[in-house]
Order: C-alpha cells, then sequence, then structure tokens
C-alpha cells in the first residue's frame, strides 16, 4: 500500500511541477475525444433531425420512388397521376406530393402544395411574415433564417433566381426552404412530376394494414409508415457513414499515440536524473514503469473529461452559427468509446518511453547532465 501512495504522490506532483505541460498534453489527449464525439454527434444529430422532420409532415405513409435511398435527397420520378391514383384508394384522408432539388451541398429546397400541406401538418407556425403571395415568394425556416442572416424582405438567391423571404417559420416541418411545388417543378424540370407522396389516413384506419394495401397497389414502390421510415434513418442505413466514422477513431489513436509518446519521451529525458536517484534508492523497473504509466492514465482521463466537456462547445458553436446546415447531438453512449480510444492511444505511447525509463542505468542516469 505504501508503494501505490509514493506512485500516486510522485505522479501528482510531477504533474503539478510541469502544469504547462500536463494541460498541453491533456487538451491534445482532449481534441481527439471531441474529434470524435463531434462526428459521431454531427451524425446522430443530422439523421435524428431529418427523421424528425420526415414526422413534422403530419402524415401516417410515405411514398417513396423505386429503388431510391433511405436518404435521397432530390429527383422527381413519381409521376402526378400516381398521386392522383393515392388519393382514389379507401381509407386515405389526404395525399399530398413534394419535389425536392439539391441547391449544393446537403442543402436543398422542397416544393409543396401549401394548402394539402397545411392540412395534413397543421400548417406553418409562422415566425415572421407568412405563407407565398408572389411567385418568387421562398419561405424559410428559422434556422436557415439564422445561419443566413435573413429576414422577412431579404433577397435570397439560389437556381439562379432571385428569390424573396415571405416567411419565416418554426423548424421541423420537412424542409429549411420551401417554394410553391408548381415554380419548382418548372424550374427543375420536373413538370408534374414529384419526389415522395405523403398520406394520412382518415381518423381510426390501422396504419400497417393500410401499408400493406397500399403496397399491393404500387407495386416497385417503397412504402414505409412514417414511424418504419424515421426508424431507418440510421448510421446503420447510409453507406459509407459507420466506416468513415471508423476512421476518425484510428486517426484519433494515432493522434493520440504520437502526442502521449513525445510527451512521455520528453519527460523521461527531462526526470533522467530523478529516475536515476530513485533506482539509486531501491526503484524497480516495475515501480519506475508503474510512475509514467499511471501518469498517462491521469492525463488520458482529464483529456477524455476535457474532449466530453468541449463536445458541448462544439455543438453549442454548430447550433449557434450553422443551424440550418448541421445539427450536432450528445450522444453519451460514446462517451465510454472516447475514453477507451483516449486511453488505448495514450498508453500505446507511453510504452516505449516507460521501457526506455525503466532500462535506465543509475549511474548513467545520476551522471545525466
Amino acid at each position: 500500500m505504501r508503494d501505490y501512495a509514493l506512485i500516486n504522490k510522485l505522479v501528482i506532483e510531477n504533474l503539478k511541477h510541469r502544469w504547462v505541460r500536463t494541460l498541453l498534453s491533456a487538451a491534445a489527449v482532449g481534441t481527439q475525444a471531441t474529434m470524435i464525439l463531434t462526428i459521431v454527434g454531427l451524425s446522430y444529430g443530422t439523421l435524428d433531425d431529418m427523421a424528425s422532420r420526415s414526422r413534422g409532415a403530419g402524415a401516417d405513409i410515405m411514398v417513396r420512388p423505386p429503388n431510391s435511398s433511405i436518404i435521397g435527397l432530390s429527383g422527381a420520378p413519381i409521376p402526378q397521376k400516381v398521386l392522383d391514383y393515392v388519393r382514389t384508394l379507401p381509407n386515405v384522408d389526404i395525399a399530398t406530393g413534394t419535389t425536392i432539388y439539391s441547391i449544393g451541398g446537403a442543402n436543398s429546397v422542397t416544393g409543396v402544395d401549401l394548402e394539402a400541406f397545411s392540412q395534413m401538418s397543421g400548417g406553418f407556425r409562422y415566425l415572421e411574415g407568412g405563407p407565398f403571395r408572389n411567385p418568387d415568394d421562398v419561405i424559410i425556416d428559422d434556422y436557415w433564417a439564422r445561419q443566413n442572416g435573413l429576414r422577412v424582405g431579404s433577397k435570397m438567391s439560389f437556381m439562379n433566381r432571385e428569390w424573396n423571404v415571405a416567411g419565416i417559420v418554426e423548424p421541423g416541418k420537412l424542409s429549411r426552404i420551401f417554394l410553391p411545388i408548381g415554380i419548382l417543378q418548372d424550374l427543375s424540370a420536373n413538370t408534374g412530376r414529384l419526389t415522395s407522396i405523403f398520406i394520412k389516413l382518415k381518423k381510426g384506419t390501422d396504419v400497417q394494414s393500410s401499408v400493406k394495401s397500399v403496397r399491393e397497389s404500387l407495386p416497385g414502390y417503397q412504402v414505409y409508415s412514417v414511424e418504419e421510415y424515421a426508424s431507418l434513418i440510421s448510421i446503420n442505413n447510409v453507406p459509407g457513414l459507420k466506416a468513415f466514422i471508423y476512421v476518425v477513431i484510428g486517426i484519433s489513436v494515432v493522434v493520440g499515440f504520437l502526442v502521449v509518446f513525445l510527451s512521455m519521451y520528453t519527460a523521461v529525458l527531462e526526470r533522467t536524473r530523478e529516475i536515476g536517484i530513485l533506482k539509486s534508492l531501491g526503484a524497480t523497473p516495475a515501480f519506475i514503469l508503474g510512475v509514467l504509466i499511471r501518469e498517462t492514465t491521469v492525463l488520458a482521463l482529464i483529456g477524455s473529461a476535457a474532449g466530453i466537456g468541449l463536445s458541448y462547445v462544439t455543438r453549442w458553436a454548430i447550433m449557434t452559427y450553422v443551424p440550418g446546415s448541421l445539427t450536432q447531438s450528445i450522444v453519451p453512449s460514446w462517451w465510454p468509446v472516447a475514453i477507451l480510444v483516449s486511453l488505448v492511444g495514450s498508453l500505446l505511447g507511453a510504452l516505449y518511453p516507460g521501457y526506455k525509463a525503466a532500462r535506465q542505468d543509475a549511474i548513467e542516469a545520476l551522471a545525466y547532465e
């Protein structure tokens, strides 16, 4: 027990004495934890936001084109006649279609039949302005308005045209930017064609049996309950996303290894005489190695805690400055992963310096200048 107490005291005193190196090393370890948690948070947050906005349409059933991906952003391969047919199906109360057009990056504009969409979803809650009045009017949500510094009456450009912001609405209904569906279809060369169809059933209708009925009526089309569709918007169903996260984790391990290796190697050189004194007093190689391993573990844990804290900072920055393009969630289930990655990378980085310190000759160490 006395050996453990002595080791712990040596670790704490060394970290306090070299506080600048301690802070820099912990910050570097924290950066890798923040990188992991931010990437994971952006992945989960963006997908959760997409699922939430799908639910915001107020529909019970969603019809998507044949062979389309779960998170496809644009394209309009569904003929208008399919929507007309859906409206004749049993137990359909309201059916409306949307057309989506990409305007760069992950951003898109959604064309809606405002009257039918309002009946289905309960309508937009306008924070400023109101619905479309003129052919060049656009409705945006509050996130997009804040990100781009827009107000009612502001001008914005996309699709080689200038648009007037007619209304700013509460986020959470399908999209960030809305146009009248007919105008978007004409401008995108998709006249009479849709990206998705949303169906609201009559009260008391069983959703699952209706999904089965619509699938039978529209062979080849992808038909989901909105809740089922939202549940499919996950990391496992996005091609390449999980691999990308693993690459980030791998890079983080390398970063942690290099940072701690440099820090511990420098520490061993700085403490050569100190190690010689300890060995001359009878300290074993295991004792010396134990000091450095514990020091590394403390640095990794401090850095991990800092990294978790910094993930809240990155979330605040994203939701403050770019809420219309990115959404970051805090994912506590990944905290143990970030801590483990930081710890493994750090301990790997400490192995050689620790071995070098443990193998030092006491006489040579005492003679070191």
